[in-house]
């Protein structure tokens, strides 16, 4: 299932989503400038390796990406559900809750890879966690699908179910990952999809909401 648009209305601007967008389209855009063996150096010096980790490298890999349908579509999955998230957080306490999920996403996917040595990049942590917050705030919210199931065909789902179910994949994918990523592989970071996700359940009740929101919220629902 791929959402094509959600029908939660936002009452500001977000700000910080869109700029975080732009900085990793730009980035990507570096990236792709260079040549074959440049960007592997590139990736390899500012992605996270498992096996020699560090912690500044956990925040730039997050504005790295592999190719041009990894940037694009963790930037859409970032369009559909972050502004909302940043609605009710407010712009500050979204950036921290944002980057907040990657360090939880990169820190549970070198947890059960830790002698990797291929390079973990992009921002599908962060966003699970921004996932995460829109499923315990908007779980109502319906959410315009595009379901590929033998046919192709667009369908209203309720948030809860498609993050649900997005969730689902991401566990059963992770745990059978764990003990087959090797050293000399790559592939999705599931259990950073996990990590960040969970996170994000948890930050969004930790981290409190905007008072405007919470007035919102008493009204409608």
């Amino acid at each position: 299932m791929f959402p094509i648009r959600d029908t939660q209305p936002s009452y500001s601007r977000p700000i910080v989503t869109i700029l975080i967008i732009i900085v990793n389209i730009l980035v990507f855009l570096f990236e792709w400038s260079l040549d074959d063996y440049s960007r592997n150096t590139f990736i390899t010096l500012y992605g996270l390796v498992p096996d020699h980790f560090q912690w500044v490298n956990v925040f730039t890999s997050m504005f790295l990406h592999g190719g041009w349908l990894h940037v694009l579509g963790n930037m859409w999955f970032l369009w559909i559900f972050g502004d909302n998230v940043e609605d009710i957080l407010g712009h500050g306490k979204f950036l921290v809750f944002y980057l907040l999920c990657g360090v939880a996403a990169a820190t549970a996917q070198v947890a059960l890879s830790y002698d990797s040595r291929v390079p973990m990049v992009g921002a599908s942590g962060a966003i699970a966690g921004v996932m995460g917050a829109y499923l315990v705030k908007f779980p109502h919210a319906r959410i315009l699908t595009l379901v590929f199931f033998f046919f192709i065909m667009f369908t209203d789902v309720p948030a809860w179910a498609m993050l649900i179910y997005w969730f689902a994949i991401q566990v059963f994918s992770g745990v059978g990952s764990i003990g087959v990523t090797q050293a000399s592989q790559g592939g999705t970071a599931y259990l950073a999809h996990v990590g960040g996700f969970i996170a994000g359940i948890v930050l969004i009740k930790t981290l409190g909401t905007r008072e405007r929101y919470s007035r919102r919220r008493d009204l409608y629902w």
